[in-house]
């Protein structure tokens, strides 16, 4: 007799909707497909029908592994990102992103916040954890508006910005992510957490993680191109370096208390400068991509599948927070931070609206229901879903052809 394991059953079926997702758009359009949304959308309509299967993952009851996915995901995507950057030097190439990051990303922390804490009726901790763990755009979802390959050139300010943005703001938002967790678990802020907050979570994990990063990423490079002389390992065509480099600079940066997500994106970005020409670091960047788009073509159908447990708490305050986001408090924030660069109105525009969220905010909301008992985990795990899935559509539907036209004014 026949008999149905679930485990197959998930394999099959995701399986298959990883197919249909990026199968189906060919009958639409020759352009590549973005195939995020449907990934998600794939996830809902193909585990909907099977029982138990949406509450077996809730990330709510199991947020671990969605931690270490996640985790996985944007590690690579750092690195990739970072190996895909061809020039560091250049007549203002730094100030918009410079913008972002230091103006646009705070700002749409503390919008969130008080959206959360004043629409949502979350508390403090919670609003603020919620405003850290949307802020950052992400590296993996927001190839099409990034800069293409290693060696490709032809970089854009526009995709530059992005993908610089993309590369810095997933370590740098978890300064704001353990303040909500210190929050939370002292109930207040006073000056003298506050102060060790910013002595310990600032300063010193942030200037380790990018110290970490350009260190494993010199030493990669060397054991690549230049050691030993004659016989280089950049010869073979082994991509699995890139997989080694970015676990050792994350890896290491981690035990000594610095941010591996910076460590991860600078590594990338000093093994890049490395024999910048060769064709080696386009089969490093393209094996460390395959990996990070199978990872996450699962963790977006699984996204999908877990939409039902997560539906009891999304009610219209958590549909506010993630409209007002992609709609209103990033593009509001950014145009206001890219003032006075000079920026024709399209490129700022574009800057200002695509900034992709995914699975950045996965791994860092995991993070915090592992590290803390959230009062509003439910409500915040809703938003971000709901907020992943808007993102998908809106951003992933439109960002191609935006990109190309901003192009095409240069």
């Amino acid at each position: 007799m026949f008999s149905f394991d679930p485990y197959h059953v998930l394999l099959a079926t995701a399986g298959l909707a990883i197919i249909v997702s990026y199968w189906s758009p060919r009958f639409i359009s020759g352009r590549e497909p973005a195939a995020s949304a449907l990934l998600v959308i794939g996830g809902f309509a193909a585990f909907a029908w099977v029982p138990g299967m949406p509450d077996a993952i809730n990330p709510v009851e199991s947020p671990r592994i969605w931690e270490k996915a996640a985790e996985i995901c944007v590690i690579l995507g750092l690195f990739g990102t970072g190996l895909r950057i061809d020039r560091l030097v250049g007549r203002d190439l730094w100030k918009p992103t410079f913008r972002l990051l230091v103006i646009a990303m705070p700002l749409t922390i503390l919008a969130l916040a008080l959206v959360g804490w004043q629409a949502a009726g979350m508390t403090l901790a919670g609003a603020l954890l919620l405003g850290a763990v949307l802020s950052p755009t992400d590296p993996v979802l927001a190839g099409e508006v990034q800069v293409g390959r290693p060696t490709e050139g032809g970089e854009h300010q526009v995709q530059f910005a992005l993908t610089t943005e993309a590369g810095l703001n997933d370590g740098l938002a978890f300064p704001f992510v353990h303040l909500g967790i210190l929050i939370a678990t002292a109930g207040a802020l006073s000056v003298g957490l506050f102060t060790e907050w910013a002595l310990r979570d600032v300063f010193y994990r942030v200037i380790v993680g990018a110290a970490g990063g350009a260190a494993v990423g010199w030493l990669l490079g060397k054991s690549l191109f230049d050691w030993p002389e004659g016989n280089a390992l950049s010869k073979t065509q082994t991509g699995v370096v890139a997989f080694a480099g970015v676990i050792l600079a994350y890896g290491l940066t981690e035990l000594i208390e610095g941010y591996g997500f910076i460590a991860a994106f600078v590594a990338g970005l000093v093994l890049r400068r490395e024999e910048s020409e060769n064709d080696f670091h386009q089969r490093l960047h393209d094996f460390s991509q395959s990996i990070e788009h199978t990872l996450t073509a699962l963790l977006l159908v699984a996204l999908g599948a877990a939409l039902p447990s997560l539906w009891p708490y999304l009610g219209w305050p958590e549909a506010i927070v993630a409209v007002a986001l992609i709609f209103v408090v990033r593009p509001v924030a950014a145009w206001f931070a890219l003032s006075g660069l000079g920026l024709r109105w399209r490129a700022r525009a574009v800057m200002a609206f695509y900034g992709v969220r995914g699975i950045g905010s996965i791994y860092y909301l995991a993070y915090a229901g592992h590290h803390v008992e959230l009062v509003n985990e439910g409500a915040l795990w809703a938003t971000i879903a709901f907020t992943i899935v808007v993102s998908t559509l809106v951003h992933g539907l439109t960002a191609g052809l935006a990109v190309e036209r901003v192009i095409e004014e240069k």
